[in-house]
């Protein structure tokens, strides 16, 4: 069963999405320790797993579903090593 969505829904989604992603990067980049960079880092692949998520929705494509599950936890792994990293060292 498909659920109707307005397009101005989708378009405010596509957006907010966006400028989060924007604000996520530039912190990564700019934040003054490493920690906060690690924080933006995992932000910004929070938000990028929502949008795979928004983006199987809108084009009926469910296998997304799965690759962003894989992508969030792939991410999530990523950022325990970073963590791990940044407390003690590898």
């Amino acid at each position: 069963m498909r659920i109707e969505i307005p397009q101005f829904i989708w378009i405010a989604w596509f957006v907010i999405v966006s400028i989060a992603t924007i604000l996520a990067t530039i912190r990564a980049i700019i934040g003054p320790t490493n920690s906060d960079r690690a924080v933006g880092l995992d932000t910004w692949t929070t938000i990028t797993t929502g949008f795979w998520v928004i983006l199987a929705l809108y084009f009926f494509q469910y296998i997304l579903l799965s690759v962003s599950m894989v992508y969030a936890i792939l991410s999530f792994l990523g950022v325990l090593a970073i963590a791990r990293y940044l407390e003690r060292g590898l």
